[in-house]
């Protein structure tokens, strides 16, 4: 007998956790997370973004066995913002069955129903600031931080649900060592005189004002984006804090005309390839050793091999500059010096038409592709 039950209890929420473990057994290229990580993010009481949003996290159980996932989540920032009554879906895992799913989506939108809600978006884990998008291409690599990975087969289940594409995301590739080439640091250095641009790292001593200055630019740079959802101080430095662990000071990179901040750019270790040397998502007792022999030790330069660009916003008064192109440049010159010759550029809207030409002119190649799916309720 399958029953849909509420995650209530500090049984169910592991059971909610721990799910992914006996369904990735025969996915080589699944990263296993830090549980620790995902309990945090599901906290509503510690994550700000549930400050605003509600959620429902479901199980289904069969004969004493968890055999799928999935919360139901209203972001209220994300209705006032879009003049919507959108619910998300997020957190989804499922054995491929077609029964389990249903049920489980449906009790997803009998609560989203009953909420008011006449859409169903998602997967949103728990939000487009976050985690979001099911893969759709590529399932023959790993993924980078912070970009999910999925079984082939959950596309059937969603589309056999009744889902529909709402938007297609995808992820870049390039080799930065191939890119970078005289000419363009030619290019780029003129055009900082020209424009009197500089271009400067974070400065982590002073990181809460810096955190200020990159709020902004972020809330500004994004506001018309498809599915942007402006974020409020107490957000952002939530997602600043656990970032700042593994941030690398010389990939954040501020871009300031006369002196003014214009743009920003994040780039972050792929600390996926460390995660993959913790199997069982655990720090305790021995993942901790293994997070801080490969992350921050001996072991780091062997591993960390790789970076993701997973922001990169300009002000609208000053995107008549080229500044995209000077931090492209930056970073095509600093991260193979710092040992991380491969870099990912994600994720990108498909009708983001600027941002994908200019990935093609500079012979990076499309490596996967995600997807947003919604549902009338």
């Amino acid at each position: 007998m399958l029953e849909i039950k509420d995650v209530a209890r500090k049984r169910d929420w592991n059971d909610f956790i721990s799910l992914p473990w006996s369904i990735y057994g025969d996915y080589p290229h699944w990263v296993p997370p830090l549980r620790m990580m995902v309990r945090d993010i599901l906290n509503t009481n510690k994550n700000p973004f549930f400050r605003h949003a509600q959620m429902l996290p479901l199980l289904a159980i069969r004969d004493g066995q968890v055999i799928a996932r999935a919360a139901g989540i209203i972001d209220q920032v994300h209705n006032d913002y879009h003049s919507e009554q959108s619910a998300f879906f997020g957190f989804f895992e499922c054995i491929n069955e077609q029964k389990a799913c249903n049920a489980l989506l449906d009790a997803v939108s009998h609560w989203a129903r009953d909420q008011g809600m006449n859409r169903l978006l998602g997967p949103m884990n728990p939000s487009i600031n976050h985690e979001c998008g099911l893969l759709i291409e590529g399932f023959d690599k790993q993924p980078r931080i912070m970009m999910p990975y999925n079984p082939p087969y959950y596309m059937r289940l969603l589309t056999s649900y009744g889902f529909d594409k709402a938007k297609d995301l995808s992820a870049w590739d390039a080799d930065c060592e191939q890119l970078t080439t005289d000419r363009l640091t030619k290019i780029a250095e003129r055009q900082k005189r020209r424009a009197k641009i500089t271009v400067r790292e974070v400065n982590m001593r002073k990181f809460d004002r810096e955190i200020d200055t990159i709020l902004d630019i972020y809330n500004h740079a994004w506001e018309k984006n498809w599915g942007f959802v402006p974020m409020d101080e107490i957000e952002f430095r939530h997602m600043a804090k656990d970032m700042k662990l593994i941030l690398d000071p010389r990939l954040c990179l501020i871009a300031e005309v006369e002196g003014k901040p214009a743009a920003f750019g994040l780039t972050l270790p792929n600390i996926n390839q460390v995660l993959k040397k913790i199997p069982d998502g655990l720090l305790f007792p021995f993942g901790i050793f293994k997070l801080l022999w490969y992350l921050f030790g001996p072991g780091r330069k062997s591993t960390v091999t790789e970076s993701r660009l997973l922001a990169l916003g300009i002000k609208k008064e000053y995107r008549s500059l080229g500044l995209g192109a000077l931090l492209y440049a930056e970073y095509i010159h600093r991260s193979p010096a710092l040992g991380m010759p491969v870099g990912e550029a994600s994720w990108i809207l498909e009708d983001n038409h600027e941002m994908l030409q200019r990935l093609e002119a500079a012979n990076a190649q499309q490596t996967r592709r995600y997807r947003l799916y919604q549902k009338a309720l």
